[in-house]
């Protein structure tokens, strides 16, 4: 039953952003940094690849790995058009949105959901919206079985960066704009984080639209006869 209101809530909020923006912005939910979260994040951000701006939720994100894979999609830049014979014109790589982009965030975050708005911020790839992360990146990969089948865990690794020292651990990752959700807003059907989240967006969208870019004339590439 979790997962299909969890899906009811992801589909719900899908059509809230459709409508809101009339088409014009995606929107990918990514419950962790594995591979449910990479399910949903193919499942979501592929049919929707086409839109002018993207807003990424990863609210209660329980983690798991390290997310670069969806950053590397999120940063991918526009290298090409191709002329195709017939229909529209095809963009390289396929797959990109160069647009505005917002990620939701939230208290419950953390691990690989601490690591991903932090990643997220870094590469300057837009703003985050909502909470604090809990702050959880210190980690235990492996450890010893006992002999009585008992076992043993130790934290074995910890993230630092060269700029920054230690960190994320027990500081989270704040947001760019905090917005409050409470158990009210959510029994009167609100969302006030993705309320927020869809106005800074088309915000954005507004202040810097869209390059339209026009297909050049054909070469010509024969010789004219004398």
């Amino acid at each position: 039953e979790g997962a299909l209101r969890n899906r009811d809530w992801v589909e719900g909020n899908l059509r809230k952003v459709d409508q809101a923006t009339g088409g014009r912005v995606a929107y990918v939910y990514v419950p962790n940094t594995t591979t449910l979260g990479h399910e949903y994040f193919k499942r979501y951000f592929y049919p929707q690849a086409y839109k002018d701006a993207i807003i990424v939720d990863e609210r209660f994100n329980g983690g798991g790995q390290v997310a670069d894979y969806y950053i590397d999609h999120l940063r991918r830049p526009f290298i090409s058009y191709w002329a195709m014979r017939y229909g529209v014109d095809l963009k390289t790589p396929g797959a990109s949105i160069q647009g505005p982009k917002v990620m939701l965030i939230d208290e419950t975050a953390g691990s690989g959901g601490d690591l991903l708005p932090w990643m997220f911020r870094k590469l300057g790839l837009g703003k985050l919206v909502g909470k604090r992360t809990w702050g959880g990146l210190v980690g235990t990969l492996g450890f010893p079985v006992l002999m009585d089948g008992g076992f043993v865990t130790a934290p074995n690794l910890a993230i630092w960066v060269p700029d920054g020292g230690w960190v994320v651990e027990n500081e989270g990752v704040p947001p760019d704009i905090e917005v409050e959700q409470t158990p009210a807003d959510v029994i009167a059907g609100r969302d006030p984080q993705l309320e927020k989240a869809i106005e800074l967006v088309m915000e954005e969208l507004k202040n810097n639209p869209p390059p339209q870019h026009k297909r050049p004339p054909y070469p010509v590439r024969v010789r004219k006869s004398q």
